[in-house]
């Protein structure tokens, strides 16, 4: 087990498997000293900062599976702090602690979702309690290291679906995942299955696009002897093979109308009458689905019935796309390129500086899955140990392109927003004004700066 260091309390309590991660945030470092040992010594690992925007910062990096904040702080409070994580990581379970316990306090953070509430001097036997609980709610009882050791990352956008993944995978809750193709979408299910209570048990995935409506049918939900030409005997379904693990749906976007309206059946009674069969089967096998399409677009046209959309989508995780994580492309090179050297048994290869930064600054329209293929194409075709800046263009085409520098960045980020509040506004100028706190001539200063006319978005 890796020992953290606290950055003010020295290192945590080794141990073979910690009871969960804690954040504690209060401005009085020997309330953090306290808290850090009683909690230490039951097992758990423990960051302690001095403040909400300290917490903010370590929130990403530490994944905590709950946090304990002081109410009366300076700057932010321990409401503005737990409204923020609400923002930023729905459902993590936050404790408040105040000297200043009254009935007031207690009713606004109970109002705004606090998990639990505790008045100092901080009661061991009640502070315990109040853990134990919460943990109950989000700590995955499994090491990071195994159930996430797919999923390549150091983004704070990417740590936060992990987040999102660590919590939910402690529960039954259905799982709608959502994302470009090629962002590991898939990847993700198999780390909620790893983390949840039935990692012992099946992992099986099934695209919904990738065959005719009746096999589809007869893979989900299985079909009896004698149901159909060519049916010599019963075939049991992927619901009852994936029986005590999960069952990911992917694409389920292209799932025909039919079969959704027997799975929405499924789903609601946890039966499956197989093909050519008059008999229901008990079923216990948790669902993901995946998809890369917009389902409310097809809700719209009629495609995707909206029952068995709220069914599905009971907790939402959303994949960036590579591009809106391209701190992440190093890591990613590094992984493949080892991944490569030892599947073929050869000296690992490098990309060279100038390389690097072209894949860095590259648009990745395919995600992950279309840098794996790239770095392969360069291992296989490149002729020396270091992979050059033409090799990655060659292999790129039109799409190489270097990284833009602060002020194109800036230009372009201040251009989109500029035309959204237009868009939102439909070209009003003093109601996009107010909602960018901008006055209005300034704000026709920046309008005219990046050539655009309020009358394009009437």
């Amino acid at each position: 087990m890796t020992v953290k260091i606290s950055p003010l309390l020295g290192p945590a309590k080794p141990g073979d498997q910690t009871r969960g991660r804690i954040l504690l945030v209060d401005d009085d470092p020997g309330l953090l000293r306290l808290l850090t040992i009683r909690l230490r010594a039951e097992n758990y690992n423990v960051e302690a900062v001095e403040s909400a925007e300290a917490a903010l910062g370590t929130l990403p990096v530490f994944r905590p599976d709950l946090i304990i904040t002081d109410l009366r702080m300076d700057q932010m409070d321990g409401i503005g702090l737990l409204k923020e994580i609400q923002r930023l990581n729905p459902g993590l379970c936050v404790l408040l602690l105040t000297a200043h316990g009254t009935i007031p306090d207690a009713v606004e953070a109970t109002q705004c979702g606090a998990f639990g509430f505790l008045t100092k001097p901080v009661d061991k036997d009640q502070l315990l309690e109040h853990v134990e609980r919460a943990m109950k709610v989000t700590a995955v009882p499994h090491s990071e290291e195994y159930w996430s050791s797919a999923i390549i990352t150091r983004s704070p956008a990417m740590e936060a679906c992990l987040q999102q993944a660590r919590m939910v995978a402690a529960t039954e809750t259905r799982v709608l995942i959502t994302g470009e193709s090629g962002t590991g979408k898939e990847l993700m299910a198999r780390a909620i299955h790893r983390a949840s209570r039935r990692h012992d048990g099946p992992f099986i995935a099934v695209n919904c696009s990738a065959m005719a409506e009746n096999l589809l049918e007869s893979e989900l939900f299985g079909h009896a002897k004698g149901a159909f030409t060519g049916a010599h005997k019963s075939h049991r379904g992927l619901f009852q093979a994936a029986e005590g693990g999960t069952l990911l749906l992917d694409e389920i976007g292209d799932m025909p109308m039919r079969l959704q309206v027997k799975l929405l059946r499924v789903l609601q009674e946890q039966q499956i009458r197989p093909v050519g069969s008059t008999e229901a089967v008990d079923v216990n096998a948790r669902v993901i689905s995946a998809t890369n399409q917009d389902l409310n677009d097809k809700m719209i046209a009629g495609s995707f019935r909206e029952d068995l959309f709220y069914r599905l989508n009971v907790v939402q995780i959303r994949l960036p796309a590579l591009r809106e994580r391209r701190e992440d492309v190093p890591l990613l090179l590094e992984h493949f390129l080892k991944q490569a050297a030892e599947e073929v048994g050869v000296e690992r290869k490098v990309y060279s500086a100038e390389a690097v930064e072209l894949l860095v600054a590259n648009h990745w329209p395919g995600n992950v899955r279309q840098l794996y293929n790239t770095v392969r194409q360069n291992v296989a075709l490149g002729p020396t140990r270091v992979i050059s800046p033409d090799q990655v263009k060659s292999a790129l085409g039109e799409e190489a392109r270097e990284l833009p520098s602060f002020s194109q960045a800036r230009d372009e980020f201040t251009r989109n927003y500029l035309s959204q509040l237009l868009q939102i506004t439909g070209g009003n100028v003093s109601q996009a004004a107010r909602l960018a706190k901008r006055n209005r001539t300034d704000f026709y200063k920046l309008l005219g700066r990046h050539q655009l006319s309020p009358e394009h978005f009437k």
